[in-house]
């Protein structure tokens, strides 16, 4: 079998050293070239052609997200981000997936040679999966807070136009690799008075934060990291904290957020598994569950728990995937109702809220 051929492009010889060493280790991956800038980056993926990068958000001469526009543009490739624990480089990451990037790892700003050899399983998963995913040319900007008309107060935000909404449904979102810009793209189209949405995205302490901002600025509704005990209502998205699990509980006639630091399910936290248990055990059948894009399997039985107790599930397609792992092992379960591209999911969503036809779509 051939190896996956990698080059890593970071500006600090230590960090170049490091990612090579765990590539190096691994039977089915090899570095074949190390780049302190992205001018010397350029030249050496012209001349190597490989697989994979690493790519630092911080570079001399060339920023990062520069050299990966112009990359995804001109000669689209997996790319895996190396980005820093801080809000500036959770912010840099989360407009490089934006740009196309696959992933990111997050190397500690102290201690780098021990973080990165803590993360080494982490890091070479994410390089796999980077090697087998779907890239897409990057043909024009992405959106960003700024420049959208819904970053707005939430007196400002456009009512909906949406009929019959029940504010007792939850919409419960799973998503891992490429996760950031499906979630987005559910997000966005959803009307101010939308039923609550609880969302679990594999993530990191640090990241989501941003991440929520973000999305709130884009969106007609609010979206925030949840916080332990607080109501979960209409108009509103919740999104697990990096780190932590995320649940939901009743409180009288109210559904509340749990947040929590249990151990890890699947081998994350937050899990999707966590939150679409509860899901199925607390809402059932005033659930709709969503699957997003992700590697492995974590939340496919949970949703075929959602499924059992009445809920009613959306998986992303294969075609528009950047990893069609999650979704795929859901369907495998059973778990889903309709398997639709992620473009669709969204108007799914709102037509059968608004018990309004929905068009053609791929039923199971």
């Amino acid at each position: 079998m051939a190896k996956t051929r990698v080059v890593v492009v970071d500006d600090s010889a230590l960090v170049r050293s490091l990612l090579a060493e765990i590539i190096n280790r691994q039977h089915d991956m090899q570095c074949v070239g190390a780049a302190s800038d992205p001018l010397v980056a350029r030249e050496m993926i012209r001349e190597l052609n490989p697989d994979v990068i690493t790519l630092d958000v911080e570079m001399p001469r060339m920023d990062g997200l520069e050299f990966l526009s112009r990359l995804m543009r001109l000669r689209p490739m997996p790319v895996v981000m190396v980005s820093t624990l801080t809000e500036q480089g959770a912010e840099i990451t989360l407009r490089a997936l934006e740009m196309g990037a696959i992933d990111f790892v997050a190397k500690p700003r102290i201690g780098v040679s021990h973080g990165l050899n803590e993360l080494a399983g982490d890091i070479v998963d994410k390089i796999r999966v980077a090697a087998a995913a779907q890239v897409r040319r990057l043909t024009a900007p992405a959106p960003t807070a700024a420049s959208s008309a819904a970053h707005a107060p939430a007196a400002a935000r456009p009512a909906s136009p949406l009929p019959r909404v029940s504010t007792e449904k939850i919409i419960c979102i799973g998503a891992s690799t490429g996760g950031t810009e499906a979630i987005r793209e559910v997000l966005v189209p959803m009307p101010a008075d939308a039923p609550a949405i609880v969302i679990t995205q594999h993530m990191p302490p640090g990241f989501t934060t941003s991440f929520a901002t973000r999305l709130d600025g884009l969106c007609k509704i609010r979206v925030a990291e949840a916080r332990d005990g607080q109501r979960i209502l209409p108009g509103h998205a919740y999104i697990a904290p990096g780190g932590r699990h995320l649940r939901i509980d009743r409180s009288g006639s109210n559904y509340v957020a749990v947040v929590e630091d249990t151990e890890p399910v699947n081998r994350h936290r937050p899990s999707v598994e966590v939150l679409f248990k509860s899901a199925a055990r607390v809402i059932g059948p005033n659930a709709i569950g969503i699957m997003l894009t992700g590697m492995g399997a974590d939340g496919a039985s949970a949703m075929r728990e959602m499924k059992d107790a009445g809920s009613y599930n959306y998986v992303q397609d294969e075609a528009s995937c950047v990893v069609f792992g999650m979704p795929r092992v859901a369907i495998q379960h059973g778990a889903a109702h309709e398997v639709l591209p992620l473009n669709q999911i969204a108007p799914a969503v709102l037509a059968r809220l608004a018990n309004a036809p929905a068009g053609v779509r791929h039923r199971i």
